[in-house]
C-alpha cells in the first residue's frame, strides 16, 4: 500500500531570531493522517517550528511546502493557508467580550461565510463534542483552564481544517485539568486527523502518537516510533529528557 504523500514538508529550514539560530537546516516531512509528537527541552524550536508552518514566524532560509506546492506570500494566500491549517494555542487566545458560542461562531461566518443558523449549529455540534454544549452562552472568564482550552479546540475545528497543530496545548492548565483537554485531542486522532502536538506530557505522546520527533538546539535528534523512541532512544540528549519529565 503506497504512502500517502507528505502534506507538510520542511526543506533546509533555518530560522535567526538576532544572533540565535533557533531552527537550523530543518529537513522532514510530515504525511497526511499522521499524529506526530514533537517535544525536547524549553528552547529547542519546538513552537518555532510550529509557527513558520502558519508564518506566524518568517524563516531566513529553506522551504515549507504543502502538497508539494509553496503558497504564496500575499495576505491572501497566507489568510488561506490559515484557514487550511489550524492552530491551538497553549494560552487559548478566546476573545473576553464574546460568548463561547460567539467565538466559535466569528471565523466561520467572516471566513467561510456561513449564515448565522449554519455557524451556530456547527459551533453547537463542536460544542457537544467536547463536552461543554451547556456552557454555549457563557463569557471565556466564567470557565475553568481546561474548559477554556476545549473551546479553543471547538473554534479550530469549526473551520474544518484538515491539519491542526497543537502548542503545548496543557501547559497553562491545572494539572487536574490537563486530561480533559488530552482526552478531546486523544478523540481527533483516533478520528484520523493529521495532529502536530508539541507537548511534554509522554504518556500521551506514547498512547497516541504514529511518530515521536525530538528536538534540541534547533535540530532534529531523533524522528522514530514511540516503541524505538521510549524504549530504545539512542540519543544521551534524549535519554536525558525521557528521565527529566517521568
Amino acid at each position: 500500500m503506497p504512502q500517502p504523500a507528505n502534506s507538510i514538508e520542511f526543506q533546509g529550514v533555518s530560522k535567526r531570531f538576532g544572533d540565535n539560530p533557533v531552527l537550523k537546516n530543518i529537513s522532514i516531512g510530515f504525511r497526511q493522517g499522521e499524529v506526530v509528537v514533537i517535544c525536547g527541552p524549553s528552547g529547542s524550536g519546538k513552537s518555532t517550528l510550529l509557527r513558520t508552518i502558519t508564518r506566524l514566524e518568517t524563516i531566513d532560509a529553506g522551504r515549507i511546502l504543502f502538497d508539494g506546492q509553496e503558497p504564496g506570500h500575499s495576505a491572501k494566500d497566507v489568510n488561506a493557508l490559515r484557514q487550511r491549517v489550524g492552530f491551538v494555542f497553549q494560552s487559548f487566545n478566546l476573545f473576553p467580550h464574546l460568548s463561547v458560542m460567539d467565538n466559535i461562531c466569528l471565523a466561520p461566518r467572516h471566513l467561510l461565510k456561513l449564515s448565522e443558523p449554519e455557524a451556530k449549529a456547527r459551533a453547537m455540534a463542536l460544542l457537544t463534542r467536547v463536552g461543554l454544549a451547556a456552557k454555549a452562552d457563557a463569557a471565556p472568564s466564567q470557565l475553568s483552564g481546561g474548559q477554556q482550552q476545549r473551546v479553543a479546540i471547538a473554534r479550530t475545528l469549526a473551520m474544518q481544517p484538515p491539519i491542526i497543530l497543537f502548542d503545548e496545548p496543557t501547559s497553562a492548565l491545572d494539572p487536574e485539568m490537563v486530561g480533559e483537554v488530552l482526552a478531546v485531542i486523544r478523540e481527533l486522532a483516533n478520528d484520523g486527523m493529521t495532529l502536530l502536538c508539541v507537548t511534554h506530557e509522554m504518556g500521551f505522546a506514547r498512547e497516541v502518537a504514529d511518530r515521536i520527533v525530538f528536538m534540541a538546539d534547533g535540530e532534529i535528534i531523533e524522528d522514530a516510533t514511540p516503541e524505538q523512541f521510549f524504549t530504545a532512544t539512542r540519543s544521551p540528549r534524549a535519554k536525558a529528557f525521557l528521565s527529566e519529565v517521568r
